[in-house]
């Protein structure tokens, strides 16, 4: 079955930088859009970062010249690196197949928490 384990959150100054990882397996990644979203407390679950199989990226406002998604079709895995990270960024992350006009294929792994907080 589809699996998607996401990876590498922590606490971290606001300023600072965190690399996130998204492992998946069960289905062919390398043929699949894949995203970032992120859940602050509250109901909503933003689309951060699209990647499309040929590379093609997109960004919300919200992140646009500060985190870079990118993938390792050869690894079946996605990243998403984010630098000078601001109070607001502060939410759980998560990765999916989907986009802004796709919705997310598959159910949801268990996301990794990010802080940014002083």
């Amino acid at each position: 079955q589809v699996q998607l384990v996401e990876s590498g959150g922590g606490l971290v100054q606001p300023g600072g930088s965190l690399r996130l990882s998204c492992a998946a397996s069960g289905f062919t990644f390398r043929g699949y859009i894949m995203s970032w979203y992120r859940q602050a407390p509250g109901p909503e679950r933003e689309l951060v970062a699209t990647i499309a199989t040929g590379g093609r990226t997109n960004y919300a406002d919200s992140v646009k010249g500060r985190f870079t998604i990118s993938r390792d079709n050869t690894k079946n895995t996605v990243y998403l690196q984010m630098d000078s990270l601001k109070s607001e960024d502060t939410a759980v992350y998560y990765c999916n197949s989907g986009s802004a006009n796709i919705r997310p294929r598959y159910s949801w792994g268990q996301g990794t928490q990010v802080t940014v907080s002083s």
